[in-house]
């Protein structure tokens, strides 16, 4: 059995989006550290997500209309925080669902299920 303390950036770079939209669908609205902390703590620390790879696919989100920004002052500091749009929550359910097709190919592919008729 294979045991992984952290799943590599290469893995999570192409999962960002679909977690990110996740947890935002899930919590309502979230801000950029509390993101990351969530994912941490759901994970065990397997997925630690930088604010160098969080923010440009939050900038992202937004300028596709997938999640809009309300700004909290919290004294002298201004908090973003992240909440999905009518297409984001469409996005989150289309993305859920191609990775779960995904990872039941990848299953097939890697030969990790039985294949069907050949149980």
């Amino acid at each position: 059995m294979y045991v992984c303390s952290m799943y590599t950036s290469e893995l999570i770079k192409g999962t960002l989006k679909t977690i990110v939209l996740t947890l935002l669908k899930e919590n309502g609205r979230m801000y950029g550290y509390e993101i990351t902390q969530r994912v941490k703590d759901l994970t065990d620390g397997k997925i630690q997500i930088t604010e160098g790879a969080l923010y440009p696919t939050l900038h992202t989100l937004e300028k596709n209309g997938e999640v809009g920004i309300e700004e909290e002052y919290m004294g002298k500091r201004v908090r973003k925080y992240y909440t999905l749009t009518e297409q984001g929550q469409v996005t989150a359910r289309e993305k859920i669902n191609e990775f779960a097709d995904f990872i039941s190919t990848m299953k097939f592919l890697l030969d990790l299920q039985p294949k069907p008729g050949h149980a």
